[in-house]
């Protein structure tokens, strides 16, 4: 089954369910919550809310998803931020475990003045570290590692599919980082044969701008782009697809009618 959404849960928390069952009605079937500046949703204040978002989700059959704060570096030289970006995901998994959310997105790091072998063993030994606080806490929520735009950041889809391989954390393909990354220089269908033996996938996609060193912006998402992902995608798979365009809905609902279309 293949699962199209925006990244974005309405203009506020009061109204999150309500959206839920707008975006039921266009064909959305995912949708992501941006945490990406700060948890904005707080289980004692919240808790209405997070048991009404958690009923029109299931109601509707939206699966959830959280993306993680954007300031998370688990290769820090300082191992304060460190913890502070292992407290901020697992504060994600606290809240997403409590909404019924699937998996939690983030972005892993900056190699920095790190050699990239040591900048991954040290995500990995994070990764492994909040992997055990999730399982001691008997949570169902997963941890997903982003593929990310930027040269200079940790994130190729080689380097996530080893840390996936070694820690047992889950992905995310985000596709137009991906395309960014290599400067447009990628096979959507050589990505997805790297994850071919895995039952589920979470992607990202949308248009994006990019130079020399990668990702600049993200941009409204060309309709050839759309077929051409979707023209690629595996027929055996659970798919979810989650839109992060500046119009995140529209673009969304525009996958939905292409997919129709293929």
């Amino acid at each position: 089954m293949i699962r199209f959404g925006p990244a974005g849960l309405g203009a506020k928390v009061q109204e999150a369910a309500a959206s839920m069952q707008r975006y039921s009605e266009q064909g959305i079937r995912a949708c992501e919550i941006p945490f990406t500046y700060g948890v904005f949703i707080d289980e004692v204040r919240h808790k209405k809310e997070i048991v009404e978002i958690r009923d029109a989700c299931k109601k509707f059959d939206i699966k959830l998803s959280i993306h993680a704060p954007y300031w998370l570096n688990f290769n820090s030289m300082e191992k304060k931020k460190i913890e502070e970006s292992k407290q901020r995901v697992l504060k994600c998994c606290k809240i997403g475990e409590l909404l019924g959310a699937r998996v939690v997105v983030f972005h892993a790091g900056f190699y920095g003045k790190i050699d990239r072998e040591n900048s991954y063993l040290n995500i990995k030994r994070a990764v492994l570290d909040m992997l055990e606080t999730i399982k001691k806490n008997g949570w169902k929520i997963k941890i997903a590692a982003e593929t990310m735009g930027k040269i200079n950041v940790f994130g190729s889809a080689d380097e996530i599919l080893r840390l996936v391989k070694e820690t047992g954390c889950s992905f995310c393909l985000d596709f137009a980082h991906l395309w960014a990354r290599e400067r447009g220089k990628i096979s959507y269908e050589d990505i997805y044969k790297k994850f071919s033996h895995f039952p589920e996938i979470h992607a990202h996609f949308s248009g994006i701008e990019f130079g020399e060193k990668g990702e600049r912006h993200h941009k409204p998402t060309p309709e050839q782009e759309i077929k051409k992902l979707l023209e690629s995608l595996p027929k055996n798979k659970d798919i979810t697809i989650i839109n992060e365009a500046p119009e995140p809905i529209k673009d969304a609902v525009k996958m939905i009618d292409v997919w129709k279309k293929i």
